[in-house]
Formats: structure tokens, sequence, C-alpha cells
């Protein structure tokens, strides 16, 4: 058993290209998870230990988890699990790699923080038409910002938009009549070639509509993010009534038990407006 060289940390870190590129052309990982991927890895490989046992290889994460044993659980997760990913990677094209000190972090759930109707409302009044069209997609379709930006003008119908969602999967979501004509307005006011939100003839990135977004509320005095406005969409819908699968295949999620989180905070909500409106809440007994 030995430990290895540091030019074969460096074949292994040369795979970490291919395995980016892998993310985003197979995967359909938005530019914002990628980068985070490999930040993740390039920081591991600096203190991950790697045996050579016989014809495969030991990841001793042990070095590497002391080194970010100070932040919190939901970061050294994410961190993990970026590792791991790679790894099955690296397996899957020929490595013989396991891993050591790989035992999870729990990490709580927390509830999303959706933005009332009201506060949305008041934030889009004084935008201009490009802002309104930004907010009024996440809020009234349940868009992923990375979504939002790939939309061309040719996935827009009358009652329908098609989405490309993570891993290049394909989803319709309705459109409201309201945002269409929010759209048809945009439309005829700039000249677009192909996507519906870009510069130059370009797609506008994630982190153009991104501060769209934030510069926008920041005048309402609200810290709001993109991702808020989906929560938001999401848990509007559940605490309407409309069923949970519905809901889960609007949103573009692989699994049911992702959305369910919403249902949780829909309960959250139902127990504080309890709390304020029961006439004995707040009485000693």
């Amino acid at each position: 058993m030995k430990t290895l060289k540091n030019s074969l940390k460096k074949s292994i870190d040369r795979k970490r290209v291919d395995f980016l590129e892998y993310l985003e052309n197979y995967r359909g990982y938005s530019d914002l998870t990628i980068k985070s991927y490999d930040e993740s890895i390039k920081e591991a490989l600096k203190y991950v230990e790697i045996i050579h046992e016989d014809d495969k290889k030991l990841f001793n994460l042990m070095p590497y988890r002391i080194h970010i044993s100070h932040l919190n659980a939901k970061t050294i997760s994410k961190k993990l699990s970026a590792i791991r990913s790679f790894v099955e990677y690296l397996n899957d094209h020929g490595e013989r790699i396991t891993l050591k000190a790989d035992e999870s972090i729990k990490v709580a759930k927390t509830l999303p923080k959706p933005i009332s109707h009201k506060h949305i409302i008041e934030a889009i009044e004084d935008a201009d038409l490009q802002e309104k069209l930004v907010v009024i997609m996440l809020y009234t379709l349940g868009l992923r910002i990375s979504e939002l930006s790939s939309i061309k003008v040719s996935d827009i119908e009358d009652e329908w938009i098609r989405v490309i969602g993570k891993g290049n999967k394909q989803r319709d979501i309705p459109l409201l009549h309201s945002t269409k004509s929010l759209i048809d307005e945009y439309l005829s006011t700039f000249m677009i070639k192909k996507f519906l939100f870009e510069k130059n003839g370009e797609r506008l990135s994630e982190n153009s509509l991104r501060y769209i977004v934030t510069k926008l509320f920041k005048k309402v005095s609200l810290k709001v993010t993109p991702h808020q406005l989906r929560h938001s969409y999401a848990s509007s819908l559940l605490n309407s009534g409309a069923p949970i699968a519905d809901v889960s295949e609007l949103l573009g999620h692989s699994s049911m038990a992702t959305t369910q989180i919403y249902t949780k905070l829909g309960s959250a909500l139902k127990q504080q407006n309890y709390k304020k409106s029961h006439p004995l809440c707040g009485v000693d007994e």
C-alpha cells in the first residue's frame, strides 16, 4: 500500500475537467452548480489522501473533512456530495476508487421562505417592462433561473410554454393569459432573435437575470432571490388545493419527495394562522 504522488493527483485533476463538461452537456446542470462542484473538487484534491491498493485507489476523505469541519452541516454535505459524484463518474470511466470516511452529514430540512403576493405586486408596480416580465415568469411558472435563461421564443405558445429543466428534461407549463399578454408586449417592444431574454443576440446570463430580481426587490427594502419566487409559486398552488403530483410535475422535480417540503410549509402557515385567529390562542389556562 502506498500513497499516490502529486503526478497521479494531477492526472485525476485533469479528469475533473471532463467531469464538469459531462455535467454541462449530459446532465444539464446550471453554470452556478457546475462552478460549485468545481470549487469543491479542486479544494478536496488538495487535502484528500489518495492511497494505492493493488489495482485500486482509496480516497481517504478524513483530512479534507477535518479541513472543512468548521462549516455548517449543509455546506459540508454539498461539498461531500460533489466528491461522491466525481468519484462515481471516475468509476464509470474505468477507474477503481473506493471512499473512506464518507459518512453522510445529517442536515435539517429547512422550510423555504416564499414571498407574499402583496410584496411581489408592490415590487413590480414601478418596474420596467423587462424587470416585470422576469419576475412574473418566475412567479407564475415556478421556473428555476437556469430555465428562465434558456427559454426561446419558439418555446412559447398561446396557452403553454415548453421548459428545458435539469438533465435536459422537457416539461410543458400552463401559461396564464396575463403572462402571455405581457410576453407579447415585451416581444413587440424589443427586437428578439432567439432567446426571450437576450443581449446582442446572446441569451442573458443567469447572473444578469438574478441581479434584475434582487435589484428590483431591493427598491422595496426586500431581499429576494429568484428561487424564492419559485417557492412562492409552489406554495400558492399547494395551499389552494392543487394535487402534489401535479405540482411536482410542474416544478420539474424528479421525485414527489422533493415537493413534500412545500406541504410542510403549508402546514406551518396554517398553524400560524390558527394561532392568530382562534379566540382562545394566547389565553392562559
